[in-house]
């Protein structure tokens, strides 16, 4: 479904960002902390956690900064915490996804660092950082923690079959192709053994366990080639009986094929998430159980 409500208007609002070192599977990794600067010492209700972009294989908190600026200004009542991750340059799956889910135990452990309350954590990503987010929903129901109230997912790398219809239709697309070139080059980083690539935790798309997972905000894009593969996660949550909100975005042409973040954030997607938070007002975070 095309999403019908303009992109969300930021009302000027002071911004404090604030550089931390949070803990990984292995060991440190960066992060930064952006939270409203109008209510100095509130303690917010919801944390999101974010995971840039990259094709897991490049990327850094630098890449979605704009993004994440927008994200809080649109509405101070959340903070946000970007953290990195190891790179498949420097060691390939699984260790992204530990490091993910290993940033949400830190996050858990240290509410007062965040100005969080801990009632209420959510996990997004764009592109690769998707992926991480979606994993890391899996893990935290397979693991017994930390409990998740929401999953943001922007044009998530769910297939690394790449096998989907608007994947295979991209190469009649001009520099649209590119795009999907970036993403064989990432899977072939990340995933160096061909076993690997239908493991749960690096194609959440192959998962037949997708039950006691958080409700989901599922981006995609017109022109995107992950486009269908979002949008069949989103059809598989549903019927797995999770509350879903799938949107495709109205294509924002960018000459560099690798803006996603610009994408995002120029386009619809803040109104999305805003109402999406919004819709979670009121609801208990459900308690962490096993897949049926």
């Amino acid at each position: 479904m095309m999403a019908d409500q303009p992109l969300a208007q930021a009302t000027p609002v002071l911004l404090k960002t604030k550089e931390l070192e949070v803990q990984g599977a292995a060991g440190p990794l960066g992060a930064r902390l952006y939270i409203a600067a109008d209510a100095p010492g509130v303690k917010r209700d919801s944390l999101i956690v974010f995971f840039h972009g990259g094709g897991f294989v490049a990327g850094d908190l630098e890449e979605a900064d704009e993004f994440l600026r927008s994200l809080v200004a649109c509405d101070p009542r959340h903070v946000v915490l970007a953290s990195n991750y190891t790179l498949a340059t420097v060691s390939p799956f699984p260790a992204a996804v530990e490091d993910a889910h290993a940033v949400l135990l830190w996050a858990k452990k240290n509410k007062a660092r965040l100005n969080w309350t801990g009632k209420r954590m959510l996990v997004a990503g764009i592109e690769a950082g998707a992926n991480l987010a979606a994993v890391c929903t899996l893990m935290a129901r397979d693991r017994g923690g930390p409990a998740l109230g929401g999953q943001i997912l922007i044009m998530p790398m769910l297939d690394p079959g790449l096998t989907s219809g608007s994947m295979r239709e991209m190469p009649t697309c001009s520099y649209k192709a590119q795009a999907a070139d970036v993403c064989a080059a990432g899977y072939r980083g990340y995933l160096p053994n061909a076993a690997d690539r239908t493991h749960p935790y690096a194609s959440p798309l192959q998962s037949s366990r997708l039950k006691n997972l958080p409700p989901a905000l599922i981006l995609s894009a017109e022109d995107d080639p992950l486009r269908d593969e979002a949008e069949q996660y989103g059809a598989k949550l549903i019927g797995c009986g999770i509350k879903t909100t799938v949107r495709r975005l109205p294509p924002t042409p960018l000459p560099d094929v690798e803006a996603r973040n610009e994408c995002a954030c120029k386009t619809f997607a803040l109104a999305e998430i805003a109402g999406f938070i919004a819709s979670l007002d009121g609801m208990e975070v459900p308690p962490v159980s096993p897949a049926m």
